[in-house]
């Protein structure tokens, strides 16, 4: 196998780096009220978010609305992702995060605080110059109460 040119590196890092920063921008939006336009946004027409206990949907139109919706139901959030596993292949890429979340969370009728750990497994394309999700997988891995903490200073 021939050793990939310095043109090809340089495509596949700068790749990875666009890839780390759509992320970071799906964060931020779901950061600041699960903005739905802007997370829809990040999405190819037939995307799929398949968030587990959270719910599939399909379609960037579906995914609009669940993103709509989730606000009064997490109505504080903080998505740190963190050691990145970015594979690209061409036009597509697969990336692997940690995501460990804070939050306050409405059970019962009353804010509650709560940790979320989870794998997110991204499958994105390239579309006219830009990265987009085509899948996003969220394999929750725990959600507990935080005890007494951030719920009555939150959201």
């Amino acid at each position: 196998m021939a050793e990939p040119t310095l043109e090809q590196q340089v495509a596949r890092l700068t790749a990875i780096e666009d890839i780390k920063r759509m992320k970071a921008q799906y964060c931020y939006y779901a950061d600041h009220g699960y903005d739905p336009d802007g997370l829809a946004g990040l999405f190819v027409d037939d995307a799929i978010w398949d968030g587990g206990d959270f719910g599939r949907y399909e379609g960037k139109e579906a995914i609009r609305e669940f993103f709509s919706g989730i606000k009064d139901d997490i109505v504080f959030a903080i998505h740190p992702v963190m050691n990145p596993i970015i594979t690209v292949d061409g036009d597509t890429a697969n990336a692997r995060w940690w995501l460990i979340m804070w939050c306050t969370m409405m059970v019962d009728g009353k804010k509650e605080a709560r940790w979320f750990a989870a794998e997110y497994d991204d499958d994105l394309v390239k579309r006219d110059g830009e990265w987009l999700f085509a899948h996003i997988k969220v394999e929750g891995r725990f959600m507990a109460a935080h005890g007494e903490g951030w719920a009555d200073q939150t959201g």
